[in-house]
């Protein structure tokens, strides 16, 4: 198989990444202003007086992937790379992203730029580039790839790293259980605030109907279709009837997984299944017997239905509104510590949707061959 057929998937994953550290590090972009100091005075500071273990740590997890999987980029892409010139240029590329990144910071007055910041981010970036040099060494690189082969059809590049990207929107608090994608409600209100004293105010629809809280019936359709969407993008990118059937259960484990530790972030580690209701359960059983129904379904009606239901459950979600205690949880999110995972997730679960239903619309497009059932 051709590189140009099997093209890996770290590279669009380190790019994601790397967008998604320039947004938490920016947000929220607001209040620009030059202090008259070089930028890049921050580099001779002091040691900060006050800083915490999570504060150290956080920023050395914080860059970490974007080290490990950019070396994976470069260790997979074209050309023969050795392990050491992987760990140098992925680490490079953490070190510029994160002097970038604090040195934009000069000039939004809610972060404050600091040397130690940027020392722990590059140490990040070379610990998970290390990593990821010694994963090469022990051939695991080398056998994810032929387990890529063996399980996933090729130019499965964009579903991939959707599937990777979905738990990770699941991060960020959901006013219904697997609900990404509800932006109506936001969308409308801010687009409101940039038009105020404009003439254009007045161009604004107004709203005939106050949004209404989704009924458990309903939920429980939006919980079915929100497990169900991630289970169905993977049919589309699986080899055969097996691999569907062992993906299915582990995908929807996934997700309660992602949204258990949600909870648990947001309300407290005691009430990390809160979420768990009868209508939430039963949804999640209704997903897993759907998708056990469709596991031998051909891979273009597996996009057709993907479609549909993607296409359903924004249009649900997007009814209802959003409930005072969520919004609650999203200050909780903004305005503490979690401020350093907003960018992280609460993108991701706004955008998540909308780029999937982009990707099923290019499967559909395509004239591929079904490989269902190899």
């Amino acid at each position: 198989m051709s590189d140009t057929e099997h093209k890996t998937a770290a590279l669009p994953l380190a790019l994601t990444y790397a967008a998604l550290i320039v947004y938490a590090s920016l947000y929220p972009f607001e209040g620009w202003r030059d202090q008259g100091l070089a930028p890049w005075a921050y580099l001779a500071a002091p040691w900060p007086k006050y800083w915490t273990g999570f504060d150290f740590g956080i920023n050395v997890a914080g860059y970490m992937p974007l080290g490990f999987i950019t070396a994976i980029a470069v260790l997979r892409g074209r050309g023969n790379v050795g392990a050491v010139q992987a760990v140098l240029r992925a680490t490079l590329f953490g070190v510029v992203v994160s002097f970038a990144m604090e040195t934009l910071q000069s000039y939004l007055p809610a972060r404050i730029p600091s040397n130690v910041d940027f020392g722990l981010n590059s140490v990040g970036a070379l610990a998970g580039a290390a990593i990821a040099a010694v994963f090469e060494r022990l051939g695991a690189v080398a056998h994810w790839q032929r387990t890529r082969s063996y399980w996933f059809v090729d130019h499965a590049r964009g579903g991939l790293v959707l599937l990777a990207l979905w738990p990770v929107a699941l991060l960020f608090p959901a006013a219904v259980t697997f609900g990404l994608g509800q932006v109506f409600e936001r969308l409308e209100a801010g687009i409101a605030d940039w038009l105020v004293d404009t003439p254009f105010i007045d161009w604004m629809p107004v709203r005939q109907f106050e949004l209404e809280p989704l009924v458990p019936a309903v939920e429980l359709l939006c919980v079915m279709l929100g497990a169900l969407v991630p289970c169905l993008l993977g049919f589309l990118v699986t080899r055969s009837i097996p691999r569907r059937a062992i993906l299915l259960p582990l995908t929807l484990v996934v997700g309660v997984a992602a949204t258990a530790l949600s909870a648990a972030l947001s309300y407290g580690p005691e009430h990390a299944w809160a979420w768990l209701s009868l209508p939430v359960q039963i949804g999640i059983v209704t997903a897993w017997v759907v998708g056990t129904l469709l596991l031998a379904a051909p891979r273009r009606l597996c996009a057709g239905l993907l479609l549909i239901a993607l296409v359903v459950h924004l249009s649900l979600l997007n009814q209802a509104p959003e409930s005072a205690y969520f919004a609650q949880t999203l200050a909780t999110w903004e305005q503490g510590r979690f401020i350093r995972f907003h960018g992280l997730a609460q993108w991701l679960g706004w955008v998540w949707p909308f780029a999937t239903l982009s990707y099923v619309l290019f499967v559909l497009a395509r004239r591929a061959p079904d490989t269902r059932g190899q």
